[in-house]
């Protein structure tokens, strides 16, 4: 690389940096401001938000980034520059590209507006009154649509917004990965229900002191290879991590005294996303690139952690006795597999972050099938409610009598996140043929799980996937892992011979 090349690498570098300062300022801030900011300063904070958050948007459309991308762009540049550094420009071209179309201002309008819509949706949930929230989430959408239409979509609205959570993922790709799970899942769930013969969950059903739910929450979290010198445990209403930078990857759970196991999934469940953020590869440190490349490949790692690991039958016959030293009195009558059974029951439920793995992808497609409709058109927001009771009744044959255990029940919305949802479901099905690849190259995993180690699990992701960060997109990701396309037969697999197993089908 020549000297003159070299030295406009390194000034493109270190502008990327302080773009990158403020992302990490807003975190920290967006952090504070989830999980235990005085309510009184809420719309003061939301203003310094979308103040610093214009001020980052109009860096990363400023004259000089388009005058960095052009010098970059040119093929006998091109041509000097390494794999990671080209990645960089094609990612920051297409950002750029994107962002230019919105006014800073609209943007920065935006930014406040989501702010403070996240902490109006708190209280709404807490009342289980939509009305209260309705306003925001109108604006909210309206924004989105604006954006829609000035970026421009091929075949379907929802694509672009698919395309910010998950590139390459579209409208037809999920109907037709959700119809093949559609098809699989709903006659096992049924043969389920016919078969009757259910776990008994009434051990679940308790007090459970929280400051012990925390101990063994802290617990898992190092046994599972958290870096508690990179990260912190917290409290929110919602969980979820924040990758501040690879050194600093914060985490938050909901502890329930009637639920030991709310916490301690939400916590492994938000742990596989730290691991990701905390494993990337120092090459990459201060650039676009230091992040998850999609949610789909983010949410598979929090579900494997949370659900392929940790409601597994070989954890719990080794982790059972643990928890058992805590709660003595409420697990007397309780072993490893009877445990094992209760938190696997599957049966149809409201709320999202609670269901089991089974019929969880139903109530991914039901919020998939509500933002499609939204933003094509077909749904307004004032429906939502009435929307969402309908679809909870046909796909699971139950309906919320409020909703605050409806439609209010997660924090996505608030904050804009329209076309995220789908990661969930995706992210399991890349889970299950990770695992499927994990199986063919590291061997008996149940035994590694059974014996307490989890290190040789986290070092193949490591240098499978977290180290790699935004490099590759999530089809190349899976296509290298794994040697084919997307699959979902592999999650229906999976839960099929969980399943039977566990209700002697």
């Amino acid at each position: 690389m020549s000297e003159p090349l070299e030295a406009k690498r390194q000034e493109f570098r270190i502008y990327l940096r302080k773009i990158r300062s403020y992302e990490e300022a807003l975190g920290v801030l967006y952090w504070d401001l989830r999980t235990g900011a005085p309510k009184k300063g809420a719309d003061m904070r939301s203003e310094v938000i979308g103040s610093l958050s214009g001020e980052m948007f109009r860096l990363s459309v400023a004259p000089q980034m388009e005058e960095f991308l052009n010098y970059f762009e040119q093929s006998e540049i091109r041509e000097q520059l390494s794999e990671v550094d080209r990645v960089i420009v094609r990612e920051c071209r297409k950002e750029f590209d994107r962002s230019r179309k919105i006014p800073p201002e609209r943007y920065e309008e935006y930014v406040v507006l989501t702010s403070q819509a996240e902490t109006v949706w708190e209280e709404a949930k807490k009342k289980s009154d939509f009305a209260m929230f309705k306003p925001y989430l109108e604006k909210v959408v309206a924004f989105n649509r604006e954006f829609i239409g000035l970026w421009g979509y091929e075949g379907h609205p929802y694509n672009t917004l698919l395309d910010m959570y998950e590139p390459g993922m579209t409208v037809d790709k999920l109907d037709r990965v959700f119809g093949e799970l559609r098809e699989k899942l709903v006659p096992l769930s049924a043969a389920i229900r016919e078969r009757g013969d259910a776990p008994d969950t009434s051990m679940l059903r308790q007090t459970f002191d929280k400051d012990r739910q925390k101990q063994f929450s802290l617990m898992m979290l190092g046994q599972l290879g958290y870096d508690f010198d990179a990260g912190r445990l917290d409290e929110s209403v919602h969980p979820f991590a924040t990758g501040l930078n690879p050194g600093d990857v914060r985490i938050t759970t909901r502890y329930l005294e009637n639920d030991v196991v709310s916490a301690l999934f939400g916590t492994i469940h938000e742990c596989g996303h730290a691991l990701y953020e905390q494993n990337i590869s120092t090459d990459l440190y201060g650039t676009p690139l230091c992040t998850g490349t999609s949610m789909g490949i983010h949410e598979s790692q929090s579900r494997f952690w949370e659900n392929m690991i940790g409601r597994s039958r070989p954890f719990w016959q080794r982790y059972f006795p643990d928890l058992k030293k805590l709660y003595p009195e409420q697990l007397a009558n309780a072993d490893a597999e009877s445990f094992y059974r209760a938190i696997n029951v599957t049966k149809p439920s409201l709320i999202r972050i609670e269901a089991d793995e089974l019929t969880y992808n139903l109530h991914i497609m039901i919020r998939y099938e509500l933002e499609k409709a939204l933003f094509g058109g077909e749904l307004a927001v004032e429906d939502l409610p009435r929307a969402w009771n309908a679809k909870y009744a046909e796909y699971l044959g139950i309906e919320p009598s409020n909703d605050g255990e409806g439609v209010l029940q997660d924090v996505h919305w608030s904050s804009g996140g329209f076309g995220y949802f789908p990661s969930y479901a995706l992210g399991n099905m890349y889970a299950a043929q990770f695992m499927q690849a994990m199986r063919r190259e590291l061997g008996d995993i149940d035994a590694l799980v059974g014996e307490g180690r989890f290190a040789p699990i986290k070092d193949w992701l490591v240098d499978k996937i977290y180290r790699y960060g935004k490099l590759q997109t999530p089809g190349e990701i899976v296509s290298r892992v794994t040697g084919e396309e997307l699959n979902p037969s592999y999650l229906i697999a999976y839960l099929e011979e969980k399943y039977r197993d566990i209700y002697k089908l």
